[in-house]
C-alpha cells in the first residue's frame, strides 16, 4: 500500500482487502463499498465452497469509473488500450484492470482466476473460465454464492438449435490455446452452463474437488465428469443437458 500510494494518481483511493487492494477513482466511499460489498463478499463466499489458499503475491484491482476513463488509465497506468470493453488482467502489473460501470460480473469473474491458479494450477481453461464465467452475473442462495443466468445464454440456445456445439468430451479436451482460439463465445458459454448444471443440481463443488483430487490421473476432468453425474451415456446426458439449457430464461 505504501508502494501504491506513492505512484497513486489524483483523484484516487486504495482500500486493501486481502488478498487484492482495491483502487478506483469514484468517490472513495463508493470504493471502500465495492472493496467489501463486491471484493469481500466474492471472495469469502468463493474460499467457502472451493479455494483453501490466497494467491501467493498481492494483486491490485483498479476499478475505472466509465468507459473513457477505463481506456485513458489502461494507456496511461498500464502501457496498452484495453482489447475489452469490460476488464482484463495484466500479468506485467499484476493488476485486475476493469470499467466498473459495466458491472461488478467482470470483476468476479476475474477474481476466480488468482484463486484458480493457487489452489488449482493445472486446471484446465474450459473449467477456469465456465467457473469464472458462472460468476458473472451473481447471486447468494442460502448463504452461498450463486450464478445466473445471462447474456450467454442467447447465443449457446442459438447453437444448441443449429446442432452446432461439441460434444463435452470435445470441449473438455481442447488445449488451452483451442478453447481460446476455436469459437470462443460458444466455448465460455458450453462451459458456463455445464457449471451451472452442476450448481443447480447441487453438484458443482463436489465436481470441483474430485476434479481437482484427480487432476493427475484426468487432466481434462472428462472421467471425473461422469463420474459424479453418474453417466455412462453421454451422448443421453448431452440432450438432457441440451434441454435444460433451452428452457432457461434470461433476463
Amino acid at each position: 500500500m505504501r508502494d501504491l500510494e506513492a505512484r497513486l494518481p489524483a483523484g484516487f483511493t486504495a482500500v486493501v482487502e486481502p488478498p487484492f487492494i482495491v483502487v478506483g477513482d469514484e468517490p472513495a466511499e463508493r470504493v471502500r463499498w465495492r472493496a467489501g460489498g463486491t471484493v469481500k463478499w466474492a471472495v469469502d463466499h468463493l474460499k467457502a465452497l472451493y479455494f483453501e489458499d490466497h494467491p501467493e503475491e498481492i494483486l491490485e484491482i483498479w476499478l475505472f469509473k466509465d468507459a473513457a476513463s477505463y481506456e485513458d488509465g489502461a494507456r496511461r497506468i498500464f502501457g496498452a488500450a484495453p482489447t475489452t470493453p469490460f476488464g482484463y488482467y495484466s500479468h506485467e502489473h499484476r493488476a485486475l484492470v476493469m470499467n466498473i460501470a459495466t458491472g461488478g460480473g467482470t470483476l468476479v469473474h476475474e477474481i476466480v482466476h488468482p484463486f484458480m491458479a493457487a489452489n488449482f494450477p493445472a486446471c484446465p481453461a474450459w473449467f477456469n473460465e465456465g467457473l469464472g464465467s458462472l460468476y458473472e452475473q451473481a447471486s447468494e442462495r442460502d448463504g452461498r454464492i450463486i450464478g445466473l443466468t445471462n447474456w450467454r445464454l442467447a447465443g449457446l440456445q442459438e447453437a444448441i438449435r443449429a446442432g452446432a456445439l461439441p460434444t463435452f468430451h470435445e470441449l473438455m479436451t481442447t488445449t488451452d490455446a483451442e478453447f481460446y482460439s476455436a469459437d470462443r463465445g460458444t466455448n465460455y458459454a458450453q462451459a458456463r452452463y455445464l457449471c451451472y448444471y452442476f450448481q443447480e443440481h447441487g453438484l458443482l463443488a463436489r465436481f470441483y474437488h474430485a476434479f481437482r483430487a484427480a487432476q493427475g490421473d484426468d487432466p481434462s476432468g472428462y472421467d471425473t465428469l461422469q463420474r459424479v453425474l453418474g453417466e455412462t451415456d453421454m451422448t443421453a446426458f448431452q440432450r438432457r443437458w441440451e434441454q435444460f439449457v433451452l428452457d432457461l430464461r434470461f433476463p
